[in-house]
């Protein structure tokens, strides 16, 4: 199956020299060196032939991005990497999305580092995800260029196939609630508010530091000490219930209780 994108094309790859390239391309990715890539060439094919897939992204000759799923079990497919070039994700994901509702699967998995508060509005608000799952040191140490010197807590988002794909301009809609009526729970690293919680708990809000990849660069010590901070208010909020349901453009999750007898979410302002 090929996608076309605006002069992009998304296919399946199945052959030794195109999944070395995606090998490739996830190493500058994740800024380790080819001959050690964070996923290696005869790993990918070993995916395919199992029955999963791997996606490229070709801008003419150039790959511009790239994704990896595998089934699981009850129609549950997982995405194990995904990452394109500047404004190609959403074609990649709908590319995946596509793939796995032609082979019967009704939703798909993945985790994503929840510090960096692009990719969380990206699969919160833009695919409409819900992150259902925080997982506290989920790789254990990772000597990558990214990732390197902190701890690999990830938050698992769960995206359904079936419903209406969300156009990337979407937003979560408004309730009489809001993140700056409600008190604060938490301080930050930095001294500012860093979690408010709805007086009839309805909505936690959370914040994530503006970018945590330079960050952690520049002082490993302070990013780590926001890894803390922000994982002592998701892991808090996660075990009464509440799930992660958007990401504002400023920096601010909202998590918002599941209901028991439909499984979705209260969807609360702030989120745009």
């Amino acid at each position: 199956m090929t996608l076309t994108v605006t002069g992009v094309s998304i296919r399946t790859v199945h052959d030794v020299a195109g999944l070395a390239a995606v090998t490739d391309y996830f190493s500058d990715v994740w800024q380790t060196p080819r001959t050690a890539p964070p996923y290696p060439a005869e790993v990918l094919h070993s995916l395919v032939h199992a029955g999963g897939a791997v996606h490229a992204a070709y801008d003419g000759t150039r790959l511009a991005g790239a994704a990896v799923a595998v089934f699981g079990p009850d129609r549950d497919t997982y995405s194990l990497v995904a990452a394109a070039d500047q404004g190609l994700g959403h074609a990649v994901k709908r590319a995946q999305r596509a793939w796995a509702l032609d082979l019967g699967a009704r939703t798909m998995r993945w985790t994503f580092d929840p510090l960096v508060g692009r990719n969380a509005r990206f699969n919160l608000v833009k695919l409409g995800a819900t992150g259902t799952e925080y997982l506290v040191d989920f790789y254990g140490p990772m000597a990558d260029g990214v990732n390197d010197g902190d701890e690999s807590d990830r938050l698992t988002v769960t995206w359904d196939l079936t419903a209406d794909p969300v156009a990337p301009s979407a937003t979560l809609p408004s309730t009489s609630y809001d993140r700056h009526d409600a008190p604060a729970s938490h301080r930050g690293p930095d001294g500012e508010v860093l979690a408010r919680r709805d007086l009839g708990d309805r909505a936690v809000w959370c914040r994530v530091p503006e970018d945590v990849v330079r960050l952690r660069a520049a002082d490993p010590v302070l990013a780590l000490r926001w890894r803390y901070a922000v994982r002592e208010v998701f892991t808090a909020a996660f075990a009464e219930g509440f799930r992660a349901v958007g990401m504002s453009r400023d920096g601010w999750y909202t998590l918002a209780r599941t209901t028991e007898k439909t499984g979705k979410t209260e969807k609360t302002e702030g989120t745009a």
